[in-house]
């Protein structure tokens, strides 16, 4: 069986009949679990899109949170981006409970675990919040050093519950130890299999998205990324919901296909085949924030078949529920809804590979790669789901557009870094309600 992987997000699930709907609690927490497949002609014969989505009740009790702040104060953080760093840990703080364990470490040449992870009793949390305003700059990021480190001290903080988690903040690209990308992938996946899950908030013009996204992505997480005061509170309020919503943890999709040719997972989740079946790990569901994994298939026979099932961690508990899959009609509003997801992850494909094209300076490979993100986009649009925007791609295709025509030597690294961010955010699935602004974006000193 072929076995690719690449991701999607999307919106609030179309309305269908209740009845196709898995609602399991098991005396435990109340999921909602849907399986729809959609069967469509394909350039090399007929196609199986199979989306399957898991969504915790949003009035469903949360797990503890056990998060390590790793915050970089190197050189180039100071001023505003030092500060909104401190501000957004803040915000962050004030959200725990006094169940909640939080950590401080900082980095710049060197990192530094400034305060352990302990529960946020009022003291503690006065002490942390403290410990935050009087940040000051240093030189050098030793991002490597400081993302072992931070895992380390996560990893030695048992709450019961509670997934060990480190949270980055950053705007460097790392000037101190292990600089190469490969690095940190090897890194990213090693740190995910000991059953720490990564988290990154880029903020500024200067880090570096690939390396975000290489250390996150085996977490099934992808990175945020701010530029901007406005992208600030939002950013924030996203992450906060994410985090401290967490319902239950390491949950899977299991596929067992019948009457396929190949299926592949068309998410950036670290997924495996498991014999005749293949699963995908999508990793915590929180309140409000659906998972969504995407795979299709091309069949060999005639009759196919679809065996799905689910299994995710609660309270160290493990549950494992079969979601019966419903079959849709391409153009019925569930199934124009399925191919939506395909044809946004078309367009980020193209996109990704274009931008991919352009830095290694192979121009007739960029254009080719963005003609095809234009066809997924047409596509989209055509579809006209509204749980999939087409619209919320349109000027970030055009920014590539403007950058390939002008066939300019050096890449604008800030248009780059977006479309980096919001590309790993579609991958990983990382969709959630707009969160109202926690705190303003201060520039006094």
């Amino acid at each position: 069986m072929a076995h690719e992987t690449s991701g999607i997000g999307g919106g609030p699930l179309p309305q269908i009949d209740s009845r196709h709907n898995a609602s399991c609690d098991h005396g435990g927490v109340r999921m909602k679990q849907t399986a729809w497949a959609v069967e469509r002609d394909a350039e090399h014969g007929r196609e199986v899109l199979l989306l399957v989505t898991l969504e915790a009740d949003a009035d469903a009790p949360r797990a503890p949170v056990a998060i390590n702040l790793a915050l970089d104060r190197s050189a180039s953080m100071r001023g505003v981006p030092l500060l909104a760093a401190v501000q957004a840990a803040q915000a962050l703080v004030e959200r725990a409970s006094p169940r909640d364990y939080l950590g401080l470490l900082t980095f710049d040449a060197e990192p530094e675990q400034v305060l352990p992870m302990r529960a946020m009793d009022p003291n503690a949390r006065a002490q942390l919040l403290k410990v935050l305003a009087r940040l000051e700059s240093g030189e050098g990021t030793a991002l490597h050093e400081a993302v072992e480190r931070a895992s380390e001290s996560a990893r030695r903080v048992l709450v019961p519950g509670a997934r060990p988690q480190v949270l980055m903040l950053t705007d460097g690209e790392p000037s101190v130890g292990p600089s190469q990308l490969a690095e940190f992938k090897t890194q990213g996946a090693r740190i995910a299999e000991s059953g720490v899950m990564l988290h990154a908030l880029g903020l500024g013009r200067h880090y570096l998205p690939d390396i975000l996204e290489a250390l996150t992505s085996p977490s099934g997480t992808g990175f945020v990324h701010v530029d901007d005061p406005e992208g600030l509170p939002m950013a924030v309020g996203q992450l906060g919901a994410e985090l401290f919503g967490e319902v239950v943890a390491d949950a899977r999709v299991h596929v067992l296909p019948t009457g396929f040719a190949d299926v592949r997972c068309r998410h950036r989740y670290p997924s495996r085949v498991e014999g005749d079946a293949m699963s995908a790990t999508l990793g915590a569901i929180s309140q409000a924030f659906p998972r969504r994994v995407l795979f299709s298939g091309m069949l060999g026979d005639a009759e196919w078949n679809l065996g799905v099932s689910t299994s995710y961690s609660e309270r160290g508990d493990t549950r494992r529920i079969s979601v019966p899959v419903t079959r849709v009609l391409p153009d019925s509003d569930a199934g124009r809804f399925v191919r939506a997801v395909s044809a946004e992850l078309d367009l980020v494909a193209g996109e990704a590979a274009a931008w991919k094209a352009l830095g290694r300076r192979h121009q007739d490979a960029a254009e080719r790669a963005l003609e095809a993100a234009d066809v997924a986009l047409y596509k989209l649009a055509r579809l006209g789901s509204a749980e999939v925007p087409a619209q919320r791609h349109v000027e970030r295709l055009a920014d590539l557009r403007r950058v390939i025509e002008r066939r300019a030597n050096k890449l604008p690294a800030l248009v780059m870094r977006r479309a980096h961010s919001e590309v790993s955010r579609i991958t990983m699935s990382r969709v959630g309600p707009a969160a109202p602004a926690l705190l303003p974006w201060k520039t006094e000193d």
